[in-house]
């Protein structure tokens, strides 16, 4: 039998939470305030989830989604949601993570929101191959969601994802490869094979340039703010297009000075411009984005040290900080480790770009011992989805 939840708040992971006779129930696609039907909770270990029947009552910041798999294809989770809203909701989630895990009473009015296009933004998409078909994985499960368009996708990405649909009906089609990564600047595109049980053909490669227009053979460069960086296959590099140049800008702020260290550096999207903004600048990258690193910043023609090294080791080996020090960390986050490092190090300001707002708060509840909140911002890099990227400017309390 169909159960009716009234959802009482969004939460990061993007579901609504509801509660009935104490225990929590989480369902997606729903909007706070909303009365739902939904299929009978599957209980796990530590919540119950339900899946969407029907709206009874929708709420007003309830749209029509666009696409015509979104709530199959595991990609998008806020399609439903009216955009400005979306923003609303997710300052709200940040705040109430910050508060509940790094205990930060942070009035969530201050939190900064930054944002771009909700459409179009992504210049990096991964798509499935079964069978002659591309599409992605559905939401909690394997199956494929054939798609014949992503609009969170950009313009070049939609022109490869439909020229893609019809080669991998060719015979010539490698059975083999069975994920296929896109990558471009709308311009050029760069393609990484990531999921086939044998080594791909060069003349494979031949057909994808031959096919898509701007194919490149290898490293392609991606021009953010005046600066082109070069990134090799698979290396990490910010997804959305409207805003990476933006992002670099919010991170650096207004600080300038005799030295900094960029942590987790990647290919120098921080590093070029903090070289320009202070003396010496130290970048740490443990994996193989330090050769771009190290291209990149010859080509921009700024003095950057690069070290080739975990940034958890780094921060144990130092003895000493800069005033400034940037990290960029994966989901992960910094870690107790790398934080008991910082707070023994104190340099005068940190700032982290955090793109999981669970592990930052962790991270904060150790860090808040010797730092205050000089500035908080979401940058919404990733709309149509729950994922949330911040930017936080600590300051030593001396």
């Amino acid at each position: 039998m169909a159960l009716d939840l009234t959802i009482e708040k969004l939460v990061y992971g993007g579901e609504g939470l509801a509660r009935v006779d104490g225990e929590v129930i989480f369902t997606p696609f729903v909007l706070p305030g909303e009365l739902v039907q939904v299929a009978p909770p599957t209980s796990k270990k530590h919540a119950q989830r339900a899946s969407l029947i029907g709206v009874t009552q929708p709420s007003g910041d309830r749209v029509e989604a666009p696409c015509p798999i979104f709530g199959e294809c595991g990609g998008c989770h806020y399609q439903h949601i009216d955009y400005p809203a979306q923003l609303r909701f997710k300052r709200g989630i940040l705040a109430e993570t910050l508060k509940r895990g790094a205990k930060l009473e942070f009035d969530e009015n201050r939190i900064q929101i930054v944002s771009g296009d909700p459409w179009g933004y992504r210049n990096r998409t991964q798509f499935h191959i079964e069978n002659g078909k591309v599409g992605y994985r559905q939401m909690r499960g394997q199956k494929l969601v054939p798609a014949a368009q992503c609009p969170i996708s950009s313009p070049k990405i939609n022109e490869a994802l439909a020229k893609l649909n019809r080669m991998a009906k060719d015979r010539r089609w490698p059975k083999f490869v069975s994920s296929l990564e896109v990558f471009t600047d709308e311009v050029q595109v760069q393609w990484n094979v990531q999921e086939a049980t044998q080594p791909v053909a060069k003349h494979f490669f031949e057909w994808l340039a031959a096919e898509i227009p701007g194919t490149v053979p290898g490293a392609l460069d991606y021009e953010v703010n005046g600066d082109v960086f070069s990134i090799a296959g698979n290396s990490f590099f910010q997804v959305n297009r409207s805003l990476i140049g933006c992002l670099s800008d919010l991170a650096m702020g207004d600080e300038s000075g005799g030295e900094a260290w960029d942590l987790y550096a990647g290919a120098g999207l921080f590093s070029v411009p903090l070289a320009r903004k202070f003396g010496k600048v130290t970048a740490v990258e443990s994996g193989r984005a330090v050769d771009d690193l190290q291209r990149n910043t010859r080509r921009a023609g700024v003095e950057v040290e690069a070290v080739r090294q975990n940034s958890e080791a780094f921060l144990v080996e130092a003895n000493a900080a800069p005033d400034f020090v940037l990290a960029d960390p994966p989901r992960a986050g910094l870690g107790a480790t790398a934080v008991a490092r910082l707070l023994e190090l104190a340099p005068r300001k940190l700032v982290i770009v955090a793109c999981d707002p669970s592990t930052l708060a962790r991270d904060l509840a150790g860090l808040k011992e010797r730092y205050e909140v000089e500035r908080l911002i979401m940058v919404d890099l990733f709309p149509q989805t729950f994922h949330i990227e911040t930017i936080i400017g600590l300051v030593r309390r001396d």
